[in-house]
């Protein structure tokens, strides 16, 4: 499960009379992920596209062109069914739908400008005053346009070159005649006197109508051309309805045609033969093998050149002959001393007059394509499949590399749910989960909703264990009663619970890291087992060894290391937290779980193995290996810290709407109850509720009167809702992308690259159609 599906790369060659059964027959299998031929042998070359490719090339462009403009898409129509006169059919869709566009993109325009027409005229119906009137004049300047009245009579004014002006207002339109001084233009003579203020002109149009008969015509017009365009679009939506599932079903099977028809551009031909290789899983071998030999017998030689091993696949290869047995020429002595390529030459160059002879050549003589790595199929569990989603965000994996899928799914939706620990928020991701699932029919869209589900239900069962619902225990609503519940908290009212969690998140981190650590071992190997100790193997002890030290405790003289210089406490458990080991008050492991922390010796054995794997990061990495040690072997792990942050932070912030709305009461002992309405608890751990004082008094009861605490009490639910939804929403946000850190950043780092291949098979993967 952290290996990828083994891969096996196989050569087909034959005549080319037969390429177009192969082409369709591995089409069908959708198993084979073709190798591009990289024009390496002399006399081969790339073949060429299968006659009728460019017609189904075009019409294909026609179906996508008709789908867009129609706007049609699988989830909105069923794919149809196609027919024999389909050509036929498709020509009086596209010459219908290209008239109805044509017609529709006019309408628009002619809609716009008529638009537009009304947005000039507007203006001047509010002036009252017949268009006619306000133009063709020589001896005075008219001018409307929109600004403040006040403003212009003073421009106008102070302005030399008016002898004499007049101003008509309507709303906010201004109509300006102004006469010339002698010896003036009426050329831009308004204009210029409005230049240092806020003016907005609008030009008269052409017409002898008054403004409302004008606007009147202009309105029924655009009533018209609307009326026009419904019912173009009409038409159009009933070719939609009528034509849109045989566009649909006639894009899938042109695309497949096109797909058929350009294979051969990936494989090497001459005149007479092919050659073509791909890459399938291991297992489908002989699958493949009984497809081809079904549709064309022994026309083609079939050879499977090599099982991929995850180390190395080109030289840890297992290569065998496949259907072909050992095919001739294919064995012996000479036959291996013989150069392959020149045995491909000569198949190339004799003219190809035997299928089967050409094939076993060019099979046995080895990869005619370009040396590329295997393609990846991700080989997961059931239920982690969804989180290769998490993983392809980042990189598809290598072929060589260890798949870190399982250990994303067995972590991520556990410190999610550690981190938001309450029912009422988990029931609501869940939702959101399930929703986002049934919404979404891509496979990535259902792998989100998957991974909210999960994340969603650890969210409970943490939520359970910490007696919280919407932040409120359940001990408060009448579950308490329930098993292991409320066994766990938060620790925002006790302070030993958070201390808990840190020790824990930590201790989190250094088994997530170890095994991110050990993987980068693995997947060193195959570099040589001198690269996994020297980058790898020496974090490994230097991480472990500095927390080995940090978890030690001991007390002076009680180990007798006889190195006098060195202090007797190795361990140095005084200068460590009180919390963090030893049998103290303030001791939460020993509290919690009688974990006193690890003798002085082992302490002093880690201090051991931490010197001995710094010095190896120092040897293997060299001085940039030495810097990067505090944050490797400490850093990374204190990082895990933020898993804490957030569960106090999403804790504290639940707990402050619940103060907003319920209020609270303080014990003498520092812990805070809510004042639920109805549910006034008359001893409180002991105290009497008369000796109690509130701490805070909630929207619910700060009401004095019927109508007050009515608003109070629909304040109270205002908050108590929109306060949840924001911690809820900010949980995805907080939880998620900080556990995704941790996954990316410090987990992945330690062993992944990535940059692999996606496995994507020749074919379709779409279920069989029904007949026509």
């Amino acid at each position: 499960m952290l290996r990828p599906e083994r891969m096996s790369k196989v050569s087909m060659a034959g005549s080319k009379g037969v390429m177009p059964t192969v082409i369709e027959t591995i089409h069908e299998l959708n198993l084979v992920h073709l190798s591009d031929y990289d024009g390496s042998w002399e006399g081969f070359d790339n073949g060429n596209p299968i006659e009728g490719a460019d017609d189904a090339s075009e019409k294909l462009v026609t179906v996508r062109a008709l789908e867009s403009t129609l706007e049609l898409s699988p989830e909105d129509t069923a794919a149809g069914t196609v027919g024999e006169s389909w050509e036929g059919r498709l020509e009086e869709i596209r010459t219908r739908v290209n008239e109805l566009d044509d017609q529709h993109s006019e309408t628009r325009e002619e809609l716009r400008l008529v638009d537009e027409k009304i947005d000039r005229v507007a203006p001047f119906a509010e002036l009252g005053i017949d268009l006619d009137l306000l133009s063709g004049y020589d001896h005075v300047d008219v001018l409307v346009g929109e600004g403040t009245p006040s403003e212009v009579e003073s421009a106008l004014e102070a302005a030399e070159e008016i002898r004499a002006f007049e101003i008509l207002t309507g709303g906010d339109v201004v109509a300006i005649v102004a006469a010339p001084a002698e010896g003036e233009s009426t050329d831009g003579l308004v204009d210029d006197a409005l230049v240092g203020i806020e003016f907005t002109r609008h030009p008269v149009p052409e017409t002898e109508q008054s403004p409302e008969e004008y606007v009147a015509d202009l309105g029924e017009e655009k009533r018209e051309l609307e009326s026009e365009l419904e019912r173009i679009e009409t038409s159009l939506e009933e070719v939609k309805l009528e034509d849109g599932g045989f566009l649909l079903r006639l894009e899938e099977e042109l695309s497949i045609e096109v797909q058929r028809a350009e294979a051969p551009l990936q494989f090497a031909t001459t005149a007479n033969a092919f050659i073509a290789e791909g890459w399938i899983p291991e297992s489908e071998y002989d699958r493949l093998v009984d497809a081809v030999t079904d549709a064309v017998g022994e026309s083609v030689e079939i050879e499977e050149l090599e099982v991929a091993e995850y180390d190395d696949h080109e030289h840890g290869a297992e290569a065998h002959t496949g259907s072909g047995g050992d095919g001739e020429g294919g064995d012996g002595d000479e036959a291996e001393a013989e150069p392959s390529q020149p045995a491909a030459q000569k198949a190339a160059t004799d003219g190809g007059t035997s299928a089967t002879s050409a094939g076993a050549a060019g099979a046995s003589s080895g990869a005619v394509t370009m040396d590329e790595d295997p393609p990846v199929i991700l080989d997961n569990l059931t239920p982690a499949k969804p989180f290769e989603l998490l993983v392809k965000m980042v990189s598809q994996p290598k072929y060589s590399e260890l798949d870190p899928t399982l250990l994303v799914f067995l972590t991520y939706p556990f410190a999610f749910g550690f981190m938001i620990g309450d029912i009422g928020y988990g029931i609501l991701y869940m939702l959101m989960g399930y929703g986002c699932w049934k919404v979404f029919d891509s496979d990535a869209g259902k792998a989100l909703g998957t991974i909210g589900i999960w994340a969603g239900a650890f969210t409970v069962i943490f939520g359970y264990l910490y007696d919280d619902i919407f932040g409120i225990h359940m001990g408060d609503v009448g579950l308490g009663f329930l098993p292991l519940a409320g066994s766990l908290s938060k620790g925002l009212q006790l302070s030993e619970w958070a201390l808990l969690w840190i020790i824990l998140s930590i201790a989190f981190g250094i088994v997530h890291l170890n095994i991110g650590l050990i993987m980068g071992f693995v997947n060193e190997l195959s570099h040589g087992v001198k690269a996994a100790v020297y980058e790898r193997l020496s974090w490994i002890f230097a991480m472990n060894g500095l927390f080995i030290w940090i978890f030690a405790h001991g007390d002076a003289g009680s180990f007798d290391h006889g190195i006098g210089f060195l202090p007797a406490d190795l361990a140095f458990s005084e200068t460590k937290p009180e919390f963090l080991v030893g049998t103290g008050e303030e001791a939460v492991l020993y509290e919690f779980l009688g974990f006193a922390g690890l003798p002085e010796i082992v302490g002093v054995l880690g201090l051991v193995m931490f010197l001995v794997g710094s010095a190896m990061v120092s040897v293997g990495e060299g001085i940039a290996g030495t810097f990067e040690i505090p944050a490797w072997a400490f850093g990374h792990v204190l990082s895990y810290l933020r898993m804490v942050a957030v569960l106090l932070a999403k804790g504290g912030m639940a707990f402050a709407v619940n103060l907003l709305v319920f209020g609270a009461y303080e014990t003498p002992a520092g812990y805070t109850y809510f004042n639920y309405p109805g549910l006034h608890i008359t001893d409180i751990s002991g105290y009497e509720y008369a000796e109690l004082s509130p701490e805070f008094v909630g929207l619910i009861h700060a009401g004095d009167g019927i109508l007050v605490s009515a608003i109070a009490i629909l304040a109270a639910i205002v908050v108590f809702i929109l306060g949840h939804i924001l911690v809820l929403l900010l949980g995805i946000t907080a939880a998620g992308i900080q556990m995704l850190r941790l996954e990316y950043v410090e987990f992945f780092q330690k062993f992944y690259e990535g940059g692999g291949e996606e496995y994507e098979p020749f074919g379709d993967d779409r279920p069989a159609q029904p007949a026509d």
